[in-house]
């Protein structure tokens, strides 16, 4: 049998706190839509458009060489970084006129220019009208994976919780992607893939406390509802802190490890999860708590009036 404590060790949702908790919440939200309104993302080639081409050298490239090589033949604004090893080079190009064999017989002749012993692994075209499909279906798989958790969420327990866990889950997403906004990273299918992912993870950890929530407003008959949420909080940290941080450590490693194409992804995750952590508490359930939620909410009312009139 599970012991209930007298005390929580943490006092998560005082009234001080949680207020505090929505606060930073309201101002990473604001700062994240701010910086998308007026700076917008660094979108990649999946979304704008364009050419990607993976060259393999023999030896360190020189990325600088290649920038001007590849600006002197005409493609200016071209994006050069390595990636994930000294001889290994992503090209990202905007979209070219011209049929895409005549284009990479072009780019054939410019890269080797310099040196005939490079080696053109991968030609890539996105098209600008693809790019605008695939940033459109993108926001719209991220709408519907709210709408959807909201129905669910509303179903399992009431329409409280889903309220705190859409907007805990719509503050991951924002600020997620609010952070590539203001600090200028690279934002591509891999990110969105991200977002998702978060909101999965981020949710899983919401129900988690809102399953041991619903269990202690019948457990701990007597108590106010701040008082049952604390020590619902406080017996799920554990679990919450572990998997967090075993979840971290896995990511950081595929960051220092993976390369520069998986890096975005990583960072999304890492940057996700953070904020999920935090949300589960300072958003979810602080959210439910401003809207009153307490065991009544969760009795289902009786539909039958005789049982009702059959009692003593």
């Amino acid at each position: 049998m599970r012991l209930i404590k007298d005390k929580t060790s943490i006092d998560f949702l005082s009234k001080t706190r949680r207020r505090i908790g929505l606060a930073v919440s309201v101002v990473l939200v604001t700062a994240s839509l701010v910086s998308l309104a007026t700076r917008g993302l660094e979108f990649g080639i999946d979304f704008t458009g364009g050419i990607l081409l993976e060259i393999g050298y023999p030896q360190a490239a020189d990325l600088e060489l290649i920038r001007s090589d590849l600006a002197d033949e005409g493609y200016e604004n071209a994006q050069v970084q390595l990636f994930g090893e000294e001889n290994v080079v992503m090209v990202r190009l905007p979209p070219q006129e011209g049929a895409a064999d005549e284009i990479r017989e072009r780019l054939q002749q410019t890269l080797h220019a310099n040196d005939e012993g490079i080696e053109l692994r991968r030609v890539e075209f996105v098209s600008p009208q693809v790019g605008s499909e695939l940033a459109e279906q993108g926001a719209l798989a991220t709408i519907f994976a709210l709408l959807m958790i909201f129905l669910y969420v509303m179903i399992r327990f009431q329409w409280k919780f889903s309220a705190g866990a859409v907007a805990a889950l719509a503050h991951d997403a924002i600020v997620t992607v609010g952070f590539f906004s203001i600090f200028g990273f690279a934002f591509d299918l891999t990110v969105v893939a991200a977002v998702l992912a978060v909101i999965g993870y981020s949710l899983n950890d919401t129900v988690v406390v809102f399953d041991r929530i619903r269990e202690n407003f019948f457990a701990l008959r007597g108590r106010t509802s701040e008082e049952a949420m604390n020590i619902s909080i406080n017996e799920t940290l554990a679990r919450t802190i572990i998997t967090g941080l075993t979840t971290l450590l896995v990511l950081v490693a595929l960051l220092v490890f993976g390369g520069e194409s998986i890096a975005p992804f990583s960072i999304a995750l890492i940057v996700g999860i953070v904020v999920g952590t935090y949300s589960s508490t300072y958003t979810a359930s602080a959210t439910a708590l401003e809207l009153n939620v307490n065991a009544q909410d969760l009795i289902e009312p009786v539909k039958d009036q005789s049982l009702i009139d059959d009692l003593p």
